[in-house]
């Protein structure tokens, strides 16, 4: 399944696969991906880990820990959002399969902020919705200490207008307004993450996600973003929004396309009439990766594995080499993907987070499930196999999708902070963390 936006609000679509099986992309937003194609998730229907909310453990595992170790916020951030000393250990870095922000053990525990990946490019602003002081402080009452920002490649860069109007809110425009929200959520103790989301090669306009970043402006862009952010160690990148090369397959061409990049083959951008086969030098993760550390920036940096970032299995496989040795694998978890059962999150979420960190950068339930007892229950499944994965594993880190009122799954139904259909389990398993 995908979205389509309209002037109406999004519709759902039922996208056909290319090749392989695999169900097409999100359209426009960046809400649930598409049931993937060929791995194993050993089974088709999520079941709560059987964890309570209100023991959820800390991040070094442990069951009675405060909440303060379960949930922290950025403690430094100055008056105007500038933090100081670039080195990795001095903001959010990864030791081991543990976050810490300095010395000080903590989770992502958040929402996503979604519209900057489509407001600009359509030409009707930068955000959807308040990006004010209100705004986020009807976020915090959910006890969030994260927000993602969904970024759009072309509006960063200036290039490829469609629009006049879409001109109008690029460049310095939208950099700006980026800039003014990450200092308004560090100075409310949230961490920024900044993900690229759309994206688009040459002259193409970055109107939906591709399949794969592109030389032609990707590596320009995470320079640009690690210039800009490397001396706010708090700020977390997540260098690409669902990567899905190779016709959406686990295969060994998908990986190596995803870690090297190059000319990778049967590459195709999902549509709602099934796939257009696109041809363009991709930039691997490798590529990224160095773009980013070559910019001077050590921020922590979020990868996410194939198949709409759903599937990790070879993730460990193909980690790209990080000087600063500050990566972590970012996840995405809806019903409608593959691997969406605890068994599946043992058998490929379980090794990877026995190595490194895991936020789970989007999870969910889809529209049709949402607002029912199964929306509720699936998500209530993976904050509680992330809480507690078990073998001895520190609680992982997640954010939901989103905190939007007419982006779909929603979260809520007013920029006040109301929950709407899993809203609420969500809201509630938060709120059982100390502040």
């Amino acid at each position: 399944m995908g979205f389509l936006r309209s002037a109406r609000g999004f519709l759902w679509l039922v996208i056909a696969a290319g090749c392989g099986g695999g169900a097409g992309a999100p359209a426009e937003t960046g809400g649930p991906s598409p049931s993937n194609s060929t791995s194993s998730s050993g089974g088709s229907t999520a079941s709560s880990s059987g964890v309570s909310a209100a023991g959820i453990p800390a991040a070094d595992g442990s069951t009675t820990a405060t909440a303060d170790a379960a949930i922290s916020a950025p403690s430094d951030a100055s008056s105007d959002g500038s933090q100081v000393g670039p080195p990795a250990s001095a903001g959010v870095h990864a030791v081991g399969n543990q976050l810490y922000d300095g010395t000080i053990a903590i989770r992502l525990l958040g929402v996503n902020r979604s519209g900057t990946e489509f407001e600009c490019i359509q030409g009707d602003g930068i955000f959807d919705g308040p990006s004010d002081q209100t705004s986020i402080s009807a976020i915090l009452t959910w006890n969030v200490n994260a927000v993602r920002i969904p970024l759009n490649e072309d509006c960063w860069l200036a290039i490829n207008p469609p629009t006049t109007k879409a001109s109008m809110y690029s460049g310095s425009t939208y950099q700006q307004a980026i800039s003014s929200f990450v200092t308004l959520l560090l100075q409310n103790g949230i961490y920024p993450i900044l993900d690229l989301h759309w994206s688009a090669p040459g002259t193409t306009a970055a109107t939906q996600e591709y399949p794969m970043p592109d030389m032609d402006h990707s590596v320009t862009f995470w320079q640009q973003v690690a210039a800009a952010y490397a001396s706010q160690p708090k700020v977390i990148f997540e260098l690409f929004n669902e990567p899905y090369p190779d016709h959406n397959m686990d295969a060994t061409s998908a990986w190596t396309c995803w870690q090297q990049g190059g000319a990778c083959t049967n590459l195709v951008v999902a549509s709602a009439d099934g796939g257009v086969p696109v041809t363009y030098q991709v930039a691997g993760m490798q590529t990224l990766v160095s773009a980013v550390r070559g910019a001077g920036a050590n921020n922590l940096i979020l990868l996410g594995g194939l198949e709409y970032s759903n599937d990790l299995t070879q993730w460990l496989t193909y980690e790209p080499t990080d000087p600063a040795g500050n990566l972590a694998a970012a996840w995405h978890v809806y019903d409608i993907n593959e691997c969406n059962t605890t068994a599946c999150y043992t058998s490929q979420g379980g090794p990877v987070a026995a190595k490194v960190p895991i936020v789970a950068t989007e999870i969910g339930a889809a529209e049709s499930d949402n607002c029912t007892g199964e929306g509720a229950t699936f998500i209530t499944g993976i904050m509680d196999w992330l809480d507690a994965p078990g073998q001895g594993v520190a609680a992982q880190s997640y954010l939901a999708w989103a905190w939007n009122t007419d982006v779909k799954p929603s979260l809520i139904s007013n920029y006040n902070g109301t929950p709407v259909c899993y809203g609420s389990t969500y809201e509630t398993h938060l709120q059982s963390f100390s502040p």
